[in-house]
């Protein structure tokens, strides 16, 4: 394989420093520097960082310990994230509902600045992290809370809540909404094995939704 130019090496040191830093000592699964890496691993560190995303942060450091399964994952990430049929506003809003749903704190400090970036209010994110139902939403949000956190409730999706979210959103919105809310159920289930933490607490930080357990 050729070499990486300096620039996309440099860039993805500095995304590997920020998955470091943010899990402090207590990170299980070691940063993978650019010169540490196998060919494969190598290979999909390069697709990352050449996509939109620009990061090696998040779940991608412990996803590189089985490299032909991070080159799968990260491109489905980046269909959801970067090319789903629902508006920004909406899928970052799916996203903090998912982060909040598996307290995971780094996924909600990523996401935060770029949900407020995309249009939701505040005091929707606010009350989210507060594990309450959002007081404020538009129609188009309440239909994405609704669906989501009744999915994960009961495992199932009721007619109503389907229709509204259906109205809302089209058929092709509703499966869109889903697929991102289970890839970041696994983005909330690696960065909380891997015990990844934000480096900084961040403009609104998560509280335990739970005391915390002894």
């Amino acid at each position: 394989m050729g070499k990486t130019p300096r620039t996309a090496v440099a860039g993805m040191a500095i995304g590997l420093g920020l998955a470091a830093v943010s899990a402090g000592a207590a990170e299980r699964f070691p940063t993978l520097k650019p010169e540490d890496m196998t060919p494969a691993q190598r290979r999909v560190a390069d697709a990352i960082m050449a996509g939109p995303r620009k990061s090696m942060g998040g779940p991608f450091n412990a996803w590189l310990r089985s490299p032909a399964l991070a080159d799968k994952l990260q491109q489905v990430g980046e269909q959801v994230r970067f090319h789903s049929s629902l508006p920004p506003r909406l899928s970052e809003f799916a996203i903090l509902i998912t982060a909040r749903a598996w307290d995971a704190d780094y996924e909600w400090y990523a996401h935060y600045p770029l949900a407020m970036k995309a249009g939701l209010a505040p005091k929707v994110a606010a009350d989210l992290a507060r594990n309450r139902r959002p007081r404020a939403m538009a129609a188009d949000e309440a239909a994405v809370y609704d669906l989501l956190s009744e999915l994960r409730r009961t495992h199932h999706v009721s007619d109503p809540t389907y229709a509204r979210a259906q109205k809302s959103l089209g058929d092709q919105g509703v499966v869109d909404l889903v697929a991102l809310a289970g890839y970041y159920d696994l983005v909330s289930m690696t960065l909380n094995t891997a015990q990844v933490r934000p480096p900084e607490p961040g403009p609104l930080p998560l509280p335990p939704a739970k005391p915390p357990r002894p």
